[in-house]
């Protein structure tokens, strides 16, 4: 904790807190301390258990994702209330845990917005990677259904949910497309040059059109 207070930098803090991140200490600094601590579960525990930021985010990264139980990982989610902690424990522990498909469809149903964005996390996940099982017209009608209104953390997963099965699947695209086109999610969310626009049709179109040129290089 010593050496994480240490690392604490005034200025990264101030541009982490625009994002609702109360930490100080620079990413690429936290790994190089995870890489040398290595995988450490006891550690990683205890760090966990302080409820600092910083020390999470450390604790994510030495976790063994196969030694922590189901009701353990609810546990840890339901407590994760920064962003980057949240985004960090579905990304590199839950995904990578036994537990993942099961919990997914229980975060997927809770109420609480914030816990059921890293259930639609998940299914991201799946529909990249392992779509077979899933009915993805029925997702296309909940997103239709109810991405609109959502909360702002559950219509960021939802709408990536939403891109992806656009950009992965062809006989999908244009369901996805229409949904999106329909909805206007995040149309007008500002985009810096050079990046591409959240907006799913948009997101869509552009990495698809990168895959074609890839294809054709």
């Amino acid at each position: 904790m010593a050496e994480l207070a240490g690392l604490d930098d005034p200025r990264v803090r101030t541009v982490n807190e625009k994002h609702g991140d109360d930490h100080g200490v620079n990413l690429g600094k936290l790994r190089a301390l995870a890489k040398r601590l290595k995988s450490e579960q006891e550690l990683a525990t205890g760090l966990w258990n302080t409820g600092d930021t910083a020390a999470q985010l450390l604790a994510i990264l030495i976790f063994r994702p196969r030694g922590l139980g189901r009701d353990e990982l609810d546990s840890m989610l339901r407590e994760a209330r920064v962003p980057k902690v949240h985004d960090w424990l579905v990304s590199y522990v839950v995904k990578n845990n036994p537990h993942a498909e099961e919990l997914r469809l229980v975060w997927c149903a809770d109420p609480d917005p914030v816990v059921a964005s890293a259930g639609w996390a998940l299914t991201t996940e799946r529909v990249a990677k392992k779509p077979e099982g899933l009915e993805l017209t029925e997702l296309l009608d909940v997103i239709e259904a109810e991405m609109k209104d959502a909360p702002d953390r559950l219509q960021w997963a939802m709408n990536h949910c939403l891109a992806q099965i656009g950009i992965e699947h062809p006989e999908y695209r244009a369901l996805a497309l229409a949904v999106g086109e329909r909805l206007e999610v995040l149309k007008d969310y500002p985009t810096p040059r050079g990046c591409t626009s959240p907006y799913a049709p948009e997101w869509i179109g552009e990495m698809v059109r990168r895959r074609t040129d890839e294809g054709r290089a």
